[in-house]
């Protein structure tokens, strides 16, 4: 036997990746064109969720008023007060939010407005999950134990907490920006109400603040009042403690210091005096007592000094006179001698004022004496009161401890009962201030349009989730997708030749859009023909329709096998599938009528012995096939039926349940003969083999064909099945002489591919695929 082992597929480069290592947009917008139609599915989906509930949904209205949080406003009536830090700020801001917010507030207002006895806030409508919760919760309470019934009382207070709760739940309270105004809304189905609660929230805050600031300064007041009495009382008790304390100690003060310290400071400065006058008296004494004891003519002489010292006229003119007589007297001596009786009269008269001026000088030594004895005497009493009120100030100033504490105490009392004194005239006077530190800047409006739900923004959104669903939903899709679409996926995952699409036929309507099958002139009308055929008209549609994308896919096949076996007279070419189903027996068929059509003398083998798709496509069952002919039951030249219309040699199968072996038989010597046998009579035998996946059928024909069609269905069959299938038969993947992609949608075949892909250009290739007529009539059609 003639045989021959290619590898048809070594020297067919893999398609090279130009993907974007990071984002592929034209692969991204061929995804987003495929799956155009599952995004706008979900987008719908999303936008009719969307109106049924603006349908069913309730209007919301929102009245919103704006307060300004302001100190300055109380600056004329207060203190001035530090600038407060960003922090303080903050803070302060928050707690308005909160008071704002809080259920104390919010029963203010439910009591302002009679709220409790609204049914617009106690009964709003309802929506249908709130509904069913309400029923759930009655179907609940009907089945519980019902407890005692409740007062009128306990009922309206019941309504006032439900109406707070409410209210809470329903206003905002936000801040604007980083300023200090508080924005506040509050949303109900009724924008008349809604107005009235937002002024009310305004009216019941300042209320708030300006009750707080009275509250506050009131309840100070009465704690300073009480305060004060106490506080009198103590500071009272502490003076007279003082005043008691000097009394029985002795310490009575004048000017702000003590009697004794006066006393003692006056004593001081006297006898600071009376040392010196003691000292100047004993001076004088001594200097005259030392001019007396010289004798009367010594202090004669020395009157002068003592007389200039003591200021006395007496001396002074003793002296002057004494000194005019001792003048004369010594002139007179000079001039007529110290006998001549004026020199003498002159000496007795000298010595009479020596004596006088002697005893002048002891009378004032004498009154010196008694000077300097009474500054002494005096100097010395004035030291021993000194002493004695010395010593009694040292006892005082153990009693001075005692009293500095107690005047402390004393005056810390009195500061005090001053300073809350102060204070409680100043939160009196406050009591009356009626400004709060806050004021409406914005006054609550009717809304004149519903604030929720919002159409745009729900249908937008809408629209959002749908995309994003829908993107979702794509994203599931496209990782799902593991087929063969394009012929890019089979030259990267297979690496093997691709020869072309065979379009779906006789299911799809649309198809004869794409696939209009025609007679070719040479073959008789279909219609005048089927009487005479073998074959159903499926199997011929090559011929019907020689100028269609199926015959030019069937040709690329034809035309591959022409050149790999070039020059070889006699070819086997099995035809085979990874899975059932993927239309492996019509493309045989067509294959085998395409080459038959050529004037090539062409047998068509029917070698799937498990399930002979092939011959029941004939018009009549055989009475002897395949295994009749192997078996050498009956010469297989016998077996074998010609088809009138393309002249094509059918061997078929017998349906036989009790073959069991049938790779067996396919193996076996009486089927290599007559394969040997067929070979000598035709061009082309084209072998219909079984399936790789289920059985080894054609696994064990294999070392008898020469070349394989591999036929898989588009967008049905995984990839990975057919390359690991190709992967484990290496004897079948090396013969292999393309793959044929059977089944293909044309319309979609063009969403699969990226841009400059062959597959988007295809429509542009349509006038190659029709005839004249349809030329003529490819501008109505595309115009319509």
């Amino acid at each position: 036997m003639n045989q021959r082992n290619l590898t048809l597929h070594s020297t067919l480069p893999k398609a090279a990746d130009d993907s974007d290592s990071f984002i592929d947009i034209d692969r991204l917008i061929a995804i987003l064109i495929r799956r155009a139609g599952s995004i706008a599915l979900c987008v719908a989906a999303t936008v009719t969720l969307a109106v049924i509930f603006l349908l069913f949904a309730t209007p919301q209205y929102t009245s919103m008023t704006q307060i300004l949080l302001d100190d300055d406003i109380a600056k004329y009536a207060q203190d001035p007060t530090p600038a407060a830090s960003s922090q303080q700020v903050d803070m302060q801001i928050a707690s308005a939010v909160e008071i704002l917010k809080s259920n104390e507030l919010a029963l203010r207002v439910v009591d302002a407005e009679k709220l409790q006895d609204n049914d617009t806030i106690l009964d709003p409508p309802k929506s249908p999950a709130a509904l069913i919760k309400s029923g759930v919760k009655l179907v609940v309470s009907a089945l519980a134990p019902g407890g005692p019934p409740a007062n009128e009382a306990d009922e309206r207070n019941a309504r006032r907490q439900k109406a707070a709760a409410l209210l809470q739940d329903a206003v905002t309270v936000s801040r604007v920006n980083r300023s200090s105004v508080l924005a506040v809304s509050f949303r109900s189905t009724d924008k008349l109400l809604a107005a009235r609660i937002t002024k009310a929230y305004a009216n019941a805050y300042l209320n708030d603040q300006l009750n707080a600031n009275f509250d506050a300064t009131e309840s100070a007041s009465v704690w300073l009042q009480q305060r004060l009495g106490d506080l009198r009382a103590r500071s009272q008790q502490a003076a007279l403690d003082v005043a008691q304390f000097r009394a029985e100690n002795g310490l009575t003060a004048a000017n702000g210091e003590l009697m004794s310290d006066q006393q003692l400071a006056d004593l001081n400065k006297q006898l600071i005096v009376a040392q010196a006058d003691s000292a100047s008296a004993s001076a004088r004494y001594n200097q005259f007592k030392s001019i007396i004891d010289l004798g009367p003519e010594s202090a004669a002489n020395n009157a002068a000094i003592s007389s200039g010292q003591a200021d006395n006229t007496v001396i002074k003119d003793l002296r002057t006179r004494f000194a005019s007589v001792s003048k004369r007297e010594q002139e007179v001596s000079t001039n007529f001698g110290e006998d001549h009786p004026q020199a003498v009269a002159l000496r007795a008269e000298k010595q009479d004022l020596t004596r006088q001026i002697y005893q002048e000088l002891q009378q004032l030594t004498a009154s010196y004496r008694n000077e300097f004895e009474v500054a002494r005497s005096r100097e010395a009493s004035l030291r021993e009161n000194i002493e004695h009120l010395t010593g009694k100030n040292s006892e005082a100033n153990k009693s001075l401890v005692q009293l500095g504490d107690l005047e402390q105490r004393a005056t810390a009392l009195k500061t005090l009962y001053e300073s809350y004194l102060g204070k409680y005239e100043e939160a009196s006077q406050r009591q009356s201030f009626p400004i709060a530190k806050a004021r409406v800047i914005s006054e609550a409006g009717v809304p004149a349009s519903p604030s929720s739900p919002k159409k745009t923004m729900t249908l937008g959104l809408a629209i959002v989730l749908g995309l994003m669903a829908g993107g979702a939903l794509t994203a599931f899709q496209e990782f799902r997708e593991r087929f063969f679409r394009v012929e890019g996926d089979v030259r990267t995952i297979l690496g093997l030749k691709f020869l072309g699409y065979l379009p779906l036929i006789g299911k799809l309507p649309r198809e004869s859009k794409i696939f209009r099958p025609r007679p070719h002139p040479s073959v008789e009308p279909a219609e005048a023909a089927d009487s005479d055929a073998t074959f159903e008209r499926i199997m011929r549609v090559v011929l019907e329709a020689p100028r269609s994308i199926f015959a030019e896919t069937l040709r690329n096949a034809k035309l591959a096998s022409d050149v790999m076996f070039q020059g070889k007279s006699d070819r086997v070419i099995g035809v085979v599938s990874a899975m059932p189903g993927e239309g492996k027996s019509t493309t045989a068929a067509n294959f085998a009528a395409l080459l038959a059509s050529s004037g090539k003398r062409t047998l068509l083998i029917d070698a799937d012995l498990r399930n002979p798709g092939l011959t029941r496509m004939l018009r009549k069952p055989p009475q002897q096939g395949l295994v009749e002919a192997v078996l050498g039951e009956v010469p297989w030249a016998s077996a074998v039926k010609i088809d009138p219309i393309t002249k094509l040699a059918i061997l078929p199968v017998l349906p036989n349940d009790h073959l069991m072996h049938t790779s067996e038989l396919l193996a076996s010597q009486g089927m290599f003969n007559l394969m040997e046998n067929a070979r000598k009579m035709f061009d082309y035998i084209v072998v219909d083999l079984a399936p790789l996946g289920p059985v080894i059928d054609a696994k064990a024909f294999a070392p008898q064909v020469d070349g394989f069609l591999f036929v898989t269905e588009w967008g049905s069959t995984p990839t990975t099945l057919v390359r690991d299938l190709l992967n484990a038969e290496p004897q079948i993947k090396s013969k292999i002489l393309g793959v044929i992609l059977n089944k293909t949608d044309m319309t979609e075949l063009g969403k699969f591919t990226n841009f400059g892909g062959t597959e988007r250009y295809r429509h542009k290739y349509v006038s190659y695929y029709t005839d004249e007529k349809s030329k003529k009539r490819e501008p109505a059609e595309a115009g319509a």
